[in-house]
């Protein structure tokens, strides 16, 4: 299925949706936003990274940055960091390049690996939005630079991974088109939040509430009776 470009899911979303389902809606449903430490340190790291002006090459390898990229097929679209075309019998042409390259994506992250696939789907994603505007064969290996280690982390792009990616970004446009941001579900993670004053996570649950709401309307009556 083809999907209208006005419905289509920006890529990064897919970290947010994996971290929490609520952040995701709140930011890309909901339309809010709010900076912290840890938000405006990736930004400053993406800035850097995202010099589109700048292409640079050394021998066998071109590095693109900020490179436009969208899947018709998934209806996704958004931005590599940076995407390194290495010389290979295996690649495709690029205009005013001679011979072949093969395209490998690189995301840029501010902090540390972490425990969840949130960045790792991502990556992949980008990857399939590579091979699909490209028509290249499939991108085996991408890579994840982390500022909190100053490294790389080699990311092997699986079967398995491209159909988690497939499934959940048709989870995402369900909610989409339900318009549906999922309640609160408090984790530790919440505490690092740049939304957790927008998303209220330590708000009293349902139950605590509705006998909250009794105690404020039995306070009311007897407030009226003595009157």
């Amino acid at each position: 299925m083809k999907w209208d470009e006005d419905d289509y899911l920006l890529i990064s979303g897919i970290q947010h949706f994996i971290f929490c389902r609520r952040q995701w809606a709140l930011i890309h449903i909901e339309k809010q936003w709010k900076e912290n430490a840890y938000t405006a340190s990736g930004k400053l790291m993406h800035d850097t990274a995202h010099n589109a002006l700048l292409t640079e090459k050394r021998g066998d390898l071109i590095v693109s940055r900020s490179m436009p990229i969208h899947s018709h097929m998934m209806g996704v679209q958004g931005v590599c960091d940076i995407v390194e075309f290495r010389r290979d019998d295996k690649g495709v042409p690029l205009f005013g390049r001679d011979g072949l390259w093969f395209p490998s994506p690189v995301e840029y992250k501010s902090g540390k690996p972490k425990t969840h696939d949130s960045d790792r789907f991502q990556l992949c994603a980008q990857a399939m939005c590579l091979e699909e505007m490209l028509a290249c064969p499939a991108i085996e290996t991408a890579y994840l630079f982390y500022g909190g280690i100053k490294r790389r982390e080699v990311v092997e792009l699986t079967e398995v991974m491209r159909e988690m990616v497939k499934k959940t970004f048709n989870e995402m446009r369900r909610y989409c088109d339900r318009l549906h941001t999922p309640r609160v579900k408090p984790t530790k993670a919440c505490t690092s939040c740049s939304l957790k004053d927008i998303c209220l996570p330590k708000l009293p649950q349902e139950s605590k509430v509705i006998a909250y709401i009794k105690d404020a309307l039995h306070e009311d009556i007897q407030t009226c009776e003595s009157c």
